[in-house]
């Protein structure tokens, strides 16, 4: 028997101020992006802003259904929009923000397993990695450098790809 320990390196700051000009502008874009949540069921509503290597931006917002799995969390949205739209793109980084009006969120929240096995497979496809800002309104950031920190063993079976 072998005993490993994984690590996960990440960067906390205490506000969207401390970061970068290009990363502050993400934040504030996934946060315009809560807008076109439609949410009237759980009115949690998510937004997510993508940043490409192009230089282009595409956001995304959770959409919920009166059947509830037939919902699409917004890191999907926007995702499969890249997949469809620009499926040879290359994602440098993302932010992910939420609100609510029945209660405060005072940390940043995180993405699902479903959301984190579909970062993976995009970060797998292009060979690099996809930095990660969870951004809390008004309050702390997260920023990780990868997907792999936060999903360390994502579903991958090689003989599928042949």
């Amino acid at each position: 028997m072998k005993s490993i320990n994984l690590n996960i390196s990440f960067e906390q700051y205490t506000g969207i101020t401390e970061l970068t000009l290009a990363d502050r502008t993400l934040c504030e874009l996934s946060e315009k992006a809560l807008s076109t949540s439609y949410s009237p069921y759980s009115k949690f509503r998510v937004g997510t802003a993508i940043r490409l290597a192009s230089g282009e931006t595409i956001l995304g917002s959770n959409q919920e259904n009166l059947a509830y799995p037939s919902g699409l969390c917004a890191e999907r949205v926007a995702l499969f929009s890249i997949g469809s739209t620009y499926p040879n793109a290359v994602i440098e980084s993302m932010a992910i923000t939420a609100q609510t009006d029945n209660f405060e969120i005072l940390k940043p929240i995180t993405s699902c397993g479903g959301c984190l096995q579909v970062m993976a497979e995009f970060e797998r496809k292009q060979k690099a990695p996809i930095e990660v800002i969870f951004y809390c309104l008004n309050g702390e950031v997260l920023k990780v450098p990868s997907v792999q920190s936060l999903l360390p063993f994502a579903f991958v079976e090689e003989r599928l790809e042949r």
